[in-house]
């Protein structure tokens, strides 16, 4: 239980507070032995080489096993079917330095190697974060009519609280995620100490007797509470094989769709009960128990720390300073130079020289304006023509996650009986396979808009064109996993960049759906406005078979894609 603890924001406070007497690694306990390749590798490099060659060698750990043990992870990322431990050799490079690595195969200290029971938990963390964090943006629309009674303001000026929180969460990515690629910062940390903020920020903003106050406080609740949306995918990522990463992002991207139907719900009927304000306070009352969460349950998963860390603690044993992690080698390279360019450059800069990217950013970002533009239509057809309250509407919401969920069935038995299967006997070399749920999501979205559009009508049931938000919410889903699960694969080094850029102009383009919905559905009609974002969906069904069948030339001619 205390390894556990030791590598959570609580455990490393405890271990800083405590002078590292508390919550002991391995090589901080008395008789700790180094490895035997460690002491070989400071001892006696040719000792090492002769014994690696060596058949009978007691350490099993010839070159042909490490290399075959690394190849099969980082190259192709396929979890091995461990039938017994293989130690591994750290690497010694041209100056000498030794690069401190995993001990072995089954090294409990890497978090792919964690129980299962641990890995989900950093799962379910990194999911329920995401949700409560699309929670608060979604929960500021049941309380818009009381805040337009409170403050006196029209509008489109009462959408600003939801249209800049949706903002903030796309910027806010462009700061954190750098940082948490530094491998002395790590992500735990990043994580706790933005939650904090986002917490003491909930407060003020369940209080303010100022609509300008109202919005400045929304906008840093939506930078400060983006990120688990900026870095939760790579936390997933972390304890998740590259084989099996799909199923971890699934339930990530849930959250993400489940999040509105709880937000909308919920507050609605606070809303109706006791005023704008406990929508609000909903808020904080969600992000008590995440923040513990995050302080208490919730341990490092980045593996560049946690290896910068051991080797630490390894110069400290033996006091040797050419032992080195790849990260603190990584590291010294490292100048406000270089994050401003990875920060604002690069994300941007691949962005328009690749087109299977920009592909990416324009059809997600399309979608999300979609998404936001058709939600925005609920209590203008709902209200007057089925007769819901404010509290009914977020129950029309919960299509939403009932489309996801139905898209997520089916996604797992792609995963199960046709990708993965395929990526064990052919490699990822095909990486366009991934896109093959997006070919079916592409139709189904603009037939769910049709049937939403034609069919909301008094004389017609209103499960009617419930029916059809599900079905567009199952298109929807497939394009957002296949396209999310093919920018790994395809821009392996790039990665975290194109999220990035991805996030951003997804968060532009749904700031400023959320102005343009109502002006549009009042202007040329629910039944006409829907319709026409339905035609524009249809767009979308050669967009995907372009890039289905021409990816791959596509990432030829790309200096940025990989295979």
């Amino acid at each position: 239980m205390a390894d556990f603890f030791r590598d959570t924001t609580f455990g490393q406070t405890v271990r800083l507070l405590s002078g590292k007497r508390l919550f002991l690694h391995p090589e901080e306990k008395p008789g700790f032995v180094l490895p035997p390749e460690y002491q070989l590798s400071l001892n006696n490099e040719e000792k090492l080489a002769a014994r690696r060659s060596s058949p009978a060698s007691t350490l099993q750990n010839s070159d042909a096993d490490v290399e075959a043990h690394r190849s099969s992870v980082d190259a192709a990322g396929i979890e091995l079917h461990k039938t017994k431990s293989v130690p591994i050799a750290p690497v010694k490079t041209s100056d000498g330095t030794i690069l401190v690595d995993w001990y072995s195969t089954d090294d409990p200290a890497n978090p792919q190697n964690w129980s299962t029971g641990r890995r989900a938990w950093v799962v379910i963390v990194m999911s329920l974060y995401t949700m409560i964090a699309y929670m608060a943006g979604s929960l500021y629309a049941t309380s818009e009519p009381g805040v337009q009674e409170q403050f006196g303001v029209g509008n489109q000026t009462v959408l600003l609280g939801l249209s800049m929180f949706v903002l903030a969460y796309g910027v806010g990515p462009l700061f954190f995620g750098p940082i948490t690629e530094i491998p002395a910062v790590g992500r735990g940390w990043v994580y706790s100490l933005s939650f904090i903020v986002t917490f003491a920020l909930s407060f003020p903003t369940a209080t303010v007797n100022s609509f300008d106050g109202l919005i400045a406080l929304r906008f840093f609740q939506g930078f400060f509470g983006s990120v688990g949306i900026a870095i939760g995918g790579a936390s997933v990522g972390d304890v998740v094989p590259f084989l099996y990463f799909p199923y971890g992002l699934v339930a990530w991207i849930l959250a993400f769709w489940w999040a509105p139907p709880i937000g909308t719900v919920s507050g609605g009927f606070a809303a109706m009960a006791h005023g704008w304000r406990w929508p609000m306070w909903l808020i904080t009352w969600w992000s008590a128990p995440m923040l513990l969460m995050l302080l208490f349950l919730t341990p490092e998963t980045s593996p560049s720390n946690i290896l910068l860390r051991r080797a630490q603690r390894l110069r400290a044993l033996t006091g040797d300073s050419r032992l080195q992690s790849q990260g603190e080698l990584d590291q010294r390279g490292m100048t406000a130079t270089s994050i401003l360019m990875e920060t604002l450059i690069r994300p941007f800069e691949i962005a328009i020289k690749d087109p299977a990217v920009a592909y990416v950013h324009l059809y997600t970002a399309f979608f999300y304006g979609v998404f936001f533009c058709f939600f925005e239509v609920f209590p203008l057809v709902f209200i007057p023509i089925y007769g819901f309250n404010l509290g009914e509407i977020g129950l029309v919401f919960q299509c939403c996650g009932i489309g996801a969920t139905i898209g997520t069935v089916f996604y797992f038995l792609f995963l199960r009986y046709y990708m993965i299967p395929d990526n064990v006997k052919n490699g990822f070399d095909n990486h366009e396979q991934r896109l093959i749920p997006a070919l079916a999501g592409s139709v189904l979205t603009p037939i769910g808009l049709f049937i939403f559009a034609w069919t909301h009508y008094a004389h017609i049931h209103w499960i009617v064109p419930m029916i059809g938000v599900v079905t567009f919410c199952v298109g929807m889903f497939w394009i957002i996993m296949a396209l999310f699960t093919y920018v790994p694969v395809s821009y392996t080094q790039f990665t975290a960049s194109i999220y990035t850029s991805n996030g951003l102009a997804r968060s532009m383009i749904a700031c400023s759906a959320v102005h343009i919905a109502r002006p549009l559905f009042i202007n040329v009609g629910t039944h006409e406005g829907v319709t026409i974002l339905a035609c524009l969906n249809i767009l979308g069904i050669p967009a995907t078979w372009y890039i289905y069948k021409k990816g791959a030339q596509l990432r030829a001619k790309s200096k940025f894609a990989q295979g």
